[in-house]
């Protein structure tokens, strides 16, 4: 009976493992099947094509792909010391009267609502954008990262807005990692004679695989992310490096156009694009497994002149 009821638990374990992967194939296969005319039409030119005319029925993926890969990763440059200086500070440093309301206050601004976050973004964020690119240098406008019109929507907006948004899960995350690195780690540090910025860092590469999954998160919410960033960007399909020119994103031209498709081949191109997003969010996922794979072999920082093995303090 035992034996009987470990193979069911076998079983059934393994059948809802195996439903993950039969819902990955299936939104793609749905994906696939609504985009077939424009993947015949366009075929890869559609991922380099900055053409985006649905009067004339000639579509083109790369202005909403530069827009979504350069706003996310804006964000996540901006955001990444800031969460995981919050999730430092909140799990080593922060004072017993201010870690409780800080952690409430963290958690509360992941559960925000995206809109909330947009309007938030054009009454506050979109003005103090506008005044910094009025105040910009004009031999600083000549440079292409800071020319075109001080609109205040733009590719900067958009990105103080996500990695407003990002900041909270990479902060939580982080800090619960840090939390669970165990104390036996901190006291062999200080028991060798470390600093506390010595037995802090060494907490953070012991953690560091789980730190690197909450960055990817962080860019997993970056990248989908669409009615906050639909409300600043300005919803330009152009591809310009600047941080002061409209842009568009993957996410907001599906939600601004999709009701709009007054044709099959526009509707095609539109589930297209998903279809871009979706493979691009699986190679990023691939690229943070590898990046998790490669760190994880490497050794760890030196406390006090010694070098510990990365064996002793891998995660």
């Amino acid at each position: 009976m035992t034996g009987q009821d470990d193979r069911t638990f076998r079983l059934g374990t393994g059948a809802v493992a195996l439903s993950i992967l039969a819902l990955v194939i299936g939104i793609a296969a749905v994906l696939v099947n609504g985009s077939l005319l424009s993947l015949r039409q366009f075929g890869f030119k559609f991922w380099v094509t900055r053409t985006w005319d649905p009067v004339a029925g000639d579509f083109g993926a790369l202005p909403f792909i530069w827009g979504t890969l350069y706003s996310s990763f804006l964000a996540l440059l901006i955001s990444t010391p800031i969460a995981l200086g919050i999730a430092v500070f909140l799990s080593e440093l922060s004072p017993r009267a201010l870690h409780q309301p800080l952690v409430f206050l963290t958690e509360l601004l992941a559960a925000i609502p995206s809109i909330v976050y947009g309007l938030w973004g054009i009454f506050v964020l979109v003005p103090l954008v506008r005044s910094l690119e009025v105040a910009t240098p004009q031999w600083l406008r000549h440079v292409p990262l800071f020319s075109g019109p001080p609109l205040g929507v733009g590719m900067l907006a958009a990105g103080l807005v996500l990695a407003v948004m990002v900041i909270p899960f990479t902060a939580a995350v982080t800090r619960e990692i840090l939390k669970a690195v165990p104390s036996s780690q901190r006291e062999a540090a200080y028991a060798l004679g470390s600093t506390r910025w010595e037995a802090i860092r060494l907490a953070l590469y012991y953690g560091r695989t789980g730190i690197i999954g909450a960055v990817m998160l962080g860019l997993g919410r970056a990248l989908g992310e669409t009615m906050a960033v639909t409300m600043v960007i300005g919803n330009n399909p152009q591809v310009s490096a600047s941080l002061f020119a409209p842009q568009y994103t993957m996410a907001a031209v599906i939600a601004n156009e999709f009701t709009e498709a007054a044709d099959e081949l526009y509707l095609h191109a539109l589930v297209e694009i998903g279809l871009v997003l979706f493979i691009i969010t699986l190679i990023i996922n691939a690229f943070s497994r590898l990046l998790i794979w490669s760190v994880s072999e490497r050794r760890a920082p030196t406390v006090t002149g010694t070098v510990m093995p990365a064996t002793e303090v891998a995660a």
